[in-house]
């Protein structure tokens, strides 16, 4: 695909995630789309087919972001917990690119599009080992179903307070620590011992 191409395709996905996350997914048209991006419909509908195809584009290109952050964790030049630290910094940032959109595709329950479906397996078949083989490092721990119970409490932990960040600090008026403090305050309670 030609520089302009690919250029005008990336400013429609931008557009579309940016409106998404204001507005959310049922509010999006392609006739909105076409004016945030400064395109028009006939272009959205060649790049894209449609705009079920078109949020699902949009996401995937949000939840590449998030897949990217795995790969720290095949890292054996750093010590495991290092490894666990950066992977959940590099994934806190991604979440604060859009944490409304986030916490919409986490609120709808279902996997809404293919993009969605794409992520999931992704857990499944890699992410999920990446991060159970980290752990297991650094706890000696062996059964799988202590290590993603591990997972879940490090992922409500951390990932949970930057989703809610907004609401915690400015409804309930809790001061949020950095993330990396987050982390680190965690990981003291949490491997204390390890």
């Amino acid at each position: 695909m030609p520089p302009d191409q690919m250029e005008t395709k990336d400013k429609i996905l931008q557009a579309t995630l940016d409106m998404i996350k204001k507005e959310g997914f049922e509010n999006v048209t392609i006739r909105k789309i076409a004016a945030r991006s400064d395109t028009n419909i006939a272009l959205i509908n060649y790049h894209f087919g449609s705009k079920d195809k078109l949020i699902s584009e949009a996401i995937k290109m949000m939840l590449l972001g998030f897949r990217g952050t795995f790969d720290v964790l095949d890292d054996s030049a750093l010590p495991p917990k290092e490894r666990l630290k950066t992977f959940l910094t590099l994934y806190v940032q991604v979440i604060q690119q859009y944490p409304e959109l986030v916490s919409r595709i986490i609120a709808t329950g279902t996997a809404m599009f293919a993009s969605q479906i794409e992520y999931g397996e992704f857990l499944r078949e890699m992410g999920f080992h990446k991060i159970q083989a980290v752990l297991q490092q650094i706890t000696q721990e062996d059964r799988p179903d202590k290590l993603m119970m591990m997972i879940t409490q490090l992922f409500g932990a951390i990932f949970l307070p930057a989703l809610m960040k907004q609401i915690l600090e400015s409804g309930a008026g809790v001061k949020m620590l950095p993330v990396g403090e987050q982390i680190d305050w965690f990981f003291e309670r949490y491997f204390h011992d390890k």
